[in-house]
């Protein structure tokens, strides 16, 4: 008998056979047929220079194809309402689990939003107040600033017994929206100085808004409206005339024979101008706006967005506004500290969210932080939080660089949260490039070898120790540390910063040094951001680079975003003789069956939409008889199918020789965009990718101070290497280089540091640390000194 059981124990389960993910044939953008088996219930770590087709196979294979058949499982009417997920350009996919999408996207930007309604610890804080607040003033909605008080009455109609009977009712909702700015914490006011010049007359031009000077519509709108003489100067109008021409409602009127709607200016601005994103401005409108609208602390609420009602209501003597406000560590206490059996499982609950915020390194934000303003590594972590305490098991996790605005103090921390996802069992699938994330794998995938088309294939996958002796990218500088320097510049001047104190700063006076590579360092929440892009004082001749996203649709691609395009359409233009606008397919030259964007879009209603080339232009956006006109032998479309470095040498000299598109070419090439092919739409390029388009576009501005924010985020090691040289050439031609970072290569590589801590929040925004990176390791004083004394070995 026992000889029985045995036999049956020894025998594997069928079920525990399906150990593998299974990947065969994948070709999504720039991968080359990859196949590759990927162990679950382990941490696989993928890697390879920036574009390589990491997140191709990641995200846009395995995790794509997880979600797409999740979907499928909900019935057709529900599918109705969500997203059209495509198959992914794969042959077979085998062993999926559930995919919980773990990226960088930055939290929506919308004004509502907070840190609190995005981790459902605002839900959780509305209950405990409307059960133990006192005075009691209402249910949960009482305490959300995104639900404004209304109350009516009136008569309703009811039938009742075949008779219709009229009634009397009345409702009241109590919400806690403040009224004055509706829960948005703060008031925007248009100068009016700034919209006319009250001394002159409209035929004079008084109106001083962009397009609204010179005899356009705009201005013969107000002109020949009647309301009031134009001949007149404004600051003589009476009150009557200049309601009218302020904010009078839309009117249908006619204008030289025109039907047209006037409209007060006020209105009329906040609709075309002020509604809109100011980054999709043009730049003379941006301008404009930032000069005309002020935006202040709400007086009513002081900013915290509530109503009176529900800042009233108080549990030992804290208002909903003050725990919001308060530093999340220092919240969790003040809730641990709460003991009321009638809400315990709610309190444990909350405990629970507010801890799981300290122990991910987010103890430094507040509850009322805006949700748009958080970095991509911070919003990520605060996405992680709800995970953290799940119950969930197999499931298959995949992040997109956790590490990114870490403190390497903070990637120890972030590396055992990884491993402890594994251990209860779940697959972990981490995009990464830090060498400390890349040694705890289980399983590396290295793909490479190069870029863009040069990528897309498996280059290694093993352990950790077989990479670093297997001869590709990565593994030859897994172990690449940068040494500091002999010698450092000398600095020819300072910006001084005194009192700074947004945010967290505490007073900060510091002078940084100009003339060389400064780097302003400390744990994630020490105050560097504020401190750079906060404090430095205007005027200071200062071109900021930050990894906010880069707006622009599928139809726009490096060539449009760096304003490359416009001298090659000049140069196709002046060579054939013909106007410009024909050489740009979101113009004339596009393809009339796909409107220029190459592909056809089809939607199936509740089935994935579909994307086909489009037949008649062969996925090249322009018209045939476009494509006859020639430069240096090539056509419009030939040249936006270039890599850069190759497009580079094209407009160099010959036939096609364009100083002006070959001094933007050069740009690309220096920060190591050398690979992408200058049509690609901007939606495909990577987080690192994307802040290096915008460092080129900005190296032509004119100004001394370059202020970098994490240039390193989404680069492979051996790129680190590249942008320190970038750097370095930016220093030597008379500029000024501060960088925010945490790789430990840019501080070795530094002139001059400052350090901010000791700590994150209240315990940071002080300067720790001021001189060169070798007095730095020398004092070890601060937690940046003794990791990076770690690094270079001393």
């Amino acid at each position: 008998m026992a000889t029985e059981t045995e036999k049956t124990t020894s025998t594997p389960h069928v079920a525990d056979s399906h150990g593998l993910i299974r990947v065969h044939g994948a070709r999504e953008n720039n991968l080359k047929d990859v196949s590759i088996e990927i162990p679950k219930r382990r941490l696989t770590v993928f890697t390879g220079v920036s574009g390589s087709g990491k997140s191709s196979l990641v995200f846009d294979t395995i995790a794509a194809e997880s979600q797409r058949l999740i979907n499928e499982t909900y019935p057709a009417f529900v599918q109705g309402f969500m997203p059209n997920l495509a198959r992914p350009e794969v042959d077979v996919l085998e062993g999926l689990t559930t995919a919980i999408i773990v990226d960088q996207q930055r939290m929506g930007g919308d004004p509502r939003s907070t840190v609190g309604t995005a981790t459902d610890a605002n839900a959780l804080l509305r209950i405990l107040f409307s059960r133990l607040g006192k005075p009691h003033i209402g249910s949960p909605k009482a305490f959300s600033f995104n639900i404004a008080s209304i109350s009516g009455a009136g008569a309703v109609t009811v039938e009742r017994a075949g008779q219709k009977v009229k009634e009397r009712r009345s409702f009241s909702i109590t919400g806690g929206m403040c009224p004055r700015c509706e829960g948005r914490g703060a008031v925007t006011d248009l100068d009016l100085a700034q919209l006319y010049d009250e001394t002159l007359s409209l035929n004079e031009g008084a109106i001083t808004v962009p397009g609204y000077k010179g005899g356009g519509w705009n201005s013969r709108l107000y002109i020949e409206s009647g309301f009031f003489d134009p001949d007149k100067p404004i600051s003589t109008f009476t009150k009557r005339e200049l309601q009218d021409f302020l904010h009078r409602e839309p009117t249908r009127m006619k204008i030289a024979g025109i039907n047209m709607t006037y409209e007060g200016l006020i209105p009329r601005i906040q609709k075309s101008m002020l509604s809109k994103d100011k980054e999709s401005m043009q730049p003379h409108i941006r301008e404009f706006v930032e000069r005309a609208v002020t935006f202040a602390t709400c007086p009513d609420c002081d900013g915290t967005r509530l109503s009176e009602g529900a800042r009233s209501s108080k549990i030992d003597g804290i208002s909903i506004a003050d725990a919001c406000a308060m530093q999340i560590s220092d919240l969790a206490e003040w809730v641990r500290g709460l003991d009321e059996p009638s809400v315990a499982p709610l309190l444990a609950s909350l405990r629970h969210t507010l801890e799981s915020f300290v122990e991910i390194g987010l103890g430094y934000l507040s509850l009322d932080r805006p949700a748009g303003t958080l970095s991509g590594g911070e919003a990520q972590r605060t996405k992680m939080i709800r995970h953290l305490g799940s119950s969930l098991t197999d499931v298959t996790y995949v992040f997109d660089e956790p590490t990114t605005g870490l403190h390497p103090h903070d990637i120890q921390r972030m590396n055992g949260l990884l491993l402890r996802l594994r251990d209860k069992g779940n697959t972990v699938l981490v995009v990464e490039h830090k060498p400390e994330v890349i040694a705890i794998a289980d399983h590396v995938v290295d793909l490479g070898p190069g870029a863009g088309a040069g990528g897309g294939t498996i280059c290694f996958e093993g352990t950790v120790e077989a990479l670093r002796t297997g001869g590709t990218i990565t593994g030859r500088h897994f172990d690449d540390r940068a040494a500091l320097k002999d010698t450092v510049r000398k600095p020819t001047g300072t910006l001084e910063i005194r009192g700074a104190s947004t945010h967290n700063l505490q007073g900060v006076d510091v002078d940084i040094p100009l003339g060389v590579l400064a780097v302003v360092t400390g744990v994630a929440g020490s105050g560097k951001s504020s401190l750079v892009h906060g404090s430095i004082p205007a005027g200071a001749g200062v071109i900021s680079v930050d990894q906010g996203a880069i707006r622009g649709s599928r139809r726009s691609n490096p060539a449009t975003y760096t304003g490359l395009l416009d001298p090659i359409r000049k140069a196709f233009a002046k060579e054939n003789g013909v106007k410009p606008a024909l050489f740009s397919s979101n113009s004339e030259g596009a393809c009339p069956t796909c409107n220029g964007a190459g592909v056809i879009y089809t939607d199936l209603a509740m089935m994935a939409g579909v994307a086909t080339t489009c037949e008649d232009c062969d996925g090249k956006r322009f018209e045939a008889s476009v494509l006859d006109y020639r430069l240096g032998g090539r056509d419009i479309s030939e040249v936006l199918a270039m890599p850069v470095t190759e497009a580079e040498e094209f407009f160099a000299a010959g036939e096609a020789h364009t100083p002006a598109a070959h001094r933007i070419l050069q740009r690309l090439t220096d920060v190591g965009l050398g690979y992408l092919t200058i049509g690609q739409p901007l939606t495909t390029l990577s987080g690192g990718e994307r802040q290096r388009l915008k460092l080129a576009t900005h190296m032509a501005d004119k100004g001394g101070v370059y202020v970098l924010d994490e240039p390193t985020a989404g680069l492979h090691l051996a790129d680190v290497e590249q942008l320190l040289g970038l750097l370095d050439r930016l220093v030597d031609s008379g500029k000024s280089v501060i960088v925010v970072e945490h790789h430990q290569a840019v501080m070795a590589h530094a002139d001059w540091i400052i350090d901010l801590g000791p700590g994150a929040g209240h315990d940071g925004g002080r300067i720790v640390f001021e001189g060169t990176p070798a007095d730095l390791v020398t004092a070890r004083s601060t937690l940046t000194a003794q990791h990076l004394a770690e690094y270079v070995g001393a």
